[in-house]
């Protein structure tokens, strides 16, 4: 029995260090996208600068799943779950990832000194959408709660249709000499950055449902 309590608690110990590397990546998410709505580069710099410790979060996630599986010999629904969590620490990084790059366009943009004319169309209420996904999914992460999972898995179709609004939106700026052609990609890349969020949280949905039922799904 003492031996499974202190199980649980290296479980417990490493489910607070993913819910702290969400934190992180939505802190880096908010920095970027305020600083894209501001023109605020010094912002984006901070975002670059400090995706460090994301990274370094994910290292350390992964040394603990590691040294959790090589000593406690886990079977079934716990290693699943130590599986589910090495997973979800790889998706975080790269949305981190994605909140670099988006914070890069921004310096990019800023370069151009009609910035504050430049149309974002609708990419920071992608960012308010992506946000809130990703604090539904390490709910649902936290909880193992499989229905809340498939929930924030759909939110993502639409993510995937403002994102199509977007492009369409930006061509047609293009076409009309509203928006020049170094900007018009910039745009397009943050706007598809945006999009790897959603994929990459509905991403960690399917891990969630997989650490709790054994099953592989596709909510995508």
């Amino acid at each position: 029995m003492e031996i499974r309590v202190d199980f649980n608690e290296k479980i417990s110990k490493l489910n607070n260090e993913i819910i702290k590397m969400g934190v992180l990546v939505e802190e880096a998410l908010d920095k970027a996208m305020e600083s894209l709505i501001s023109n605020n580069p010094e912002l984006a710099k901070r975002v670059i600068t400090e995706d460090e410790n994301i990274n370094e979060m994910e290292v350390s996630i992964e040394d603990h799943c590691i040294i959790l599986i090589a000593r406690e010999q886990p079977v079934a629904g716990d290693l699943r779950h130590l599986v589910t969590a090495l997973k979800i620490s790889t998706q975080l990084e790269r949305m981190g990832d994605h909140a670099v790059h988006i914070a890069k366009g921004v310096i990019r943009l800023q370069k151009n000194h009609n910035f504050n004319d430049i149309p974002l169309f609708n990419m920071p209420e992608m960012g308010k959408i992506v946000k809130g996904m990703l604090q539904q999914v390490l709910t649902s992460y936290l909880e193992s709660d499989v229905e809340k999972a498939k929930s924030v898995a759909l939110i993502d179709n639409e993510v995937d249709r403002m994102h199509d609004e977007v492009i369409k939106n930006v061509f047609v700026n293009l076409m009309h000499n509203q928006t020049d052609q170094q900007n018009a990609t910039t745009l397009l890349f943050i706007n598809r950055f945006l999009e790897r969020f959603g994929d990459h949280i509905t991403n960690i949905c399917e891990w969630i449902v997989y650490s709790v039922s054994g099953n592989h799904v596709e909510l995508g």
